[in-house]
Formats: C-alpha cells, sequence, structure tokens
C-alpha cells in the first residue's frame, strides 16, 4: 500500500506541482493519475520513487516513510516505464532485462528463467529475441521489452508514466490490450499516468484526476461518471469521451482507406478468409484497432449495410496522411 498524506511540492521558483494530497494506493489494483497538462500527474508519479522529493508531507510505503527507504532499496522494488523506452543501445535484450536482478545479486540460471517466463507473457519468443539489439526492435517491441525490464526483478510496484503516447494508435491499443492481460495474471500494484480518457477508463480500476496540482475526485469510472464532485471533473470526462467518439470507423472510410467487396458478395455472408462482419461503421476506432493487433483485416457494415473491408494497410496510409496533414 501506498499513501500520501498531505503532500505539497514546491519548487525553488514559487511554482507549485502539488498541493495538500491525500491518496491511498491499493494493493495488487491500477491506479490512474490523469488531467491536464502541468497538471501535476507525474510529479506525483515520481515522488513514489524519489526522482521527485516532497516538500512537505510525507509518503509511506507498507506504513513506512519512504525517507526511512535505502533509496536504491526504494527503486529496487519499483518498476518504472517511460514515454520513451530508454533501452541501453549497446546491450542487447536479455542483458537489458537482467540490470536490476543483478543489481539484486540474483544468480544466473534464475535471471535466464525469469527472462524467458516473461518474454513469453508479453508475446516474444526468447530465442528470437533474447540477442537482439534495441536497434532491431520496432517500437511496440522496444516498449514490451521495457515492460518486461520493469518486471523482471518482480517489484511490489509498477510505475507507468504515459509509456504509450509516443506509439501509434494500433500499437498502442494493442500494448493496452497486454498490460490489461498482464495485470489480471501478476496483480502488481501499478501507478500509471496518462492524458487519455479511454486509456484511464480501460485501465484503472480507481482513476485520480488532478487539477492544478490538487487532487479533485479519485474512484471507478462508475464513480467518474455518475458522481462528479464538480464541474470540471464533469467537463474533463464529457470533452474526452466526446473527443473520443468523434474519432469512428467512418473518419477512415471517408477518407477513402478501404476496399470494397464484390457485388455479388454484398447479399452473403462474405468470407474470404473466415472473417465475418465484426464491426459498424459508426464504432470507435480504437475497437477497430483492437481487432486489427491480432486479424490482418476487419469486415466492416457501412451505413447502408453494404460490406466493406479494413486491412492494416490501410490503416498505416491513414496513419501517414492524418500525420502529414497534422505536419
Amino acid at each position: 500500500m501506498i499513501e500520501f498524506f498531505n503532500v505539497n511540492k514546491v519548487y525553488p521558483n514559487g511554482n507549485v506541482g502539488i498541493r495538500n494530497m491525500n491518496l491511498t494506493i491499493n494493493d495488487g489494483e491500477c491506479t490512474v493519475f490523469i488531467g491536464p497538462s502541468g497538471s501535476g500527474k507525474t510529479t506525483a508519479l515520481k515522488m513514489i520513487n524519489r526522482l521527485e522529493n516532497t516538500s512537505s508531507g510525507e509518503i509511506r510505503i507498507f506504513d513506512k516513510n519512504i525517507l526511512d527507504y535505502r533509496i536504491n532499496e526504494l527503486r529496487w522494488d519499483m518498476g518504472y516505464v517511460l514515454q520513451q523506452v530508454a533501452l541501453f543501445p549497446h546491450m542487447n535484450v536479455e542483458e537489458n532485462i537482467s540490470i536490476v536482478p543483478e543489481l539484486k545479486k540474483w544468480k544466473k540460471g534464475k535471471i535466464d528463467s525469469r527472462t524467458d517466463e516473461l518474454l513469453d507473457m508479453v508475446g516474444l519468443n526468447p530465442k528470437e529475441y533474447r540477442k537482439r539489439r534495441p536497434s532491431e526492435l520496432s517500437g511496440g517491441e522496444a516498449q514490451r521489452i521495457g515492460i518486461v525490464r520493469a518486471l523482471a526483478a518482480d517489484p511490489k510496484f509498477i510505475l507507468m508514466d504515459e509509456p504509450f503516447s509516443a506509439l501509434d494508435p494500433v500499437t498502442r491499443t494493442g500494448l493496452q490490450n497486454d498490460i490489461k492481460k498482464l495485470q489480471e495474471k501478476i496483480h502488481k500494484t501499478v501507478v500509471f499516468v496518462t492524458h487519455d480518457i479511454d486509456e484511464a477508463f480501460f485501465l484503472g480500476d480507481k482513476i485520480c484526476i488532478i487539477k492544478v496540482g490538487e487532487l479533485v475526485q479519485c474512484g471507478t469510472r462508475e464513480d467518474l461518471t455518475d458522481n462528479p464532485v464538480n464541474n470540471f471533473v464533469r467537463e474533463f470526462i464529457s470533452l474526452g469521451i466526446k473527443s473520443s467518439h468523434e474519432k469512428t470507423i467512418k473518419n477512415i472510410v471517408n477518407r477513402g482507406f478501404f476496399e470494397e467487396i464484390p457485388l455479388e458478395h454484398q447479399n452473403a455472408a462474405y468470407n474470404p478468409e473466415d472473417v465475418t462482419v465484426t464491426l459498424n461503421i459508426s464504432d470507435n476506432i480504437n475497437n477497430l484497432f483492437r481487432i486489427l493487433e491480432q486479424k490482418e483485416y476487419v469486415v466492416i457494415a457501412d451505413e447502408r449495410k453494404r460490406k466493406i473491408i479494413i486491412r492494416r494497410s490501410h490503416i498505416f496510409s491513414y496513419l501517414r496522411e492524418d500525420g502529414d496533414a497534422d505536419g
């Protein structure tokens, strides 16, 4: 258990990072910090492993002030996953993963076994990935290795600071699914920072909304949506959900990124590769990304009940064009 008691963070220039934060983070749960840019959510996370120190107040872990822990031992018990993975480029995958276990003086056989176990758990074949260098990994593979490295020494806590925000939407959605499944297996205490309301609702057992350093409300998705404590929470959630809902599959289709099913098959259940109609054109785009993480393409029903195909290649083309349009 991690507990904040009247925690404040004030920087030398007088800027306030955190204001009188009181919070309990329960064992085995995923607690998500979310809020506008500059709200203090990353500062709150960094105070847990003392990358930032409190100005006043107290943070306790297992009822012991974090200042009373030796800082190395405190951090060895906390896996840390960043937005930028920061794997050591001169080390291969297994060497990156073994850093903290070696510092904790684990035997080589135990480290090897743990490495294989975790690589399997995140869907990377140990025989294929152990000896690879970071430069040989895709963004999603590198982030999976970053997660494995954070878990390697079996820490009690996992701190994740916007770990997926630099990834493309398909990879990001796949990793969200992976983390969800992984947490169901290992039941670690996770503190996760994000600015994405969909991500917070999908991953969080408890979601904490922070505004200019103040903890405004904590609760489940239902607590926040059904009983917001004030207009800020109500508007923050509704704007996030509205923005998410506007990102529908129709956006992709309207830009021409799809494949028409031949007319002779329009009135039949067209299964070129045993794939049935799984989504509607008005569905959230994230639902499409989740399916395309596992499948090469999806059959979609449009507004006229016509069936079309969206492939992974269509998504990549759409994202490239969208990125060019945004500069």
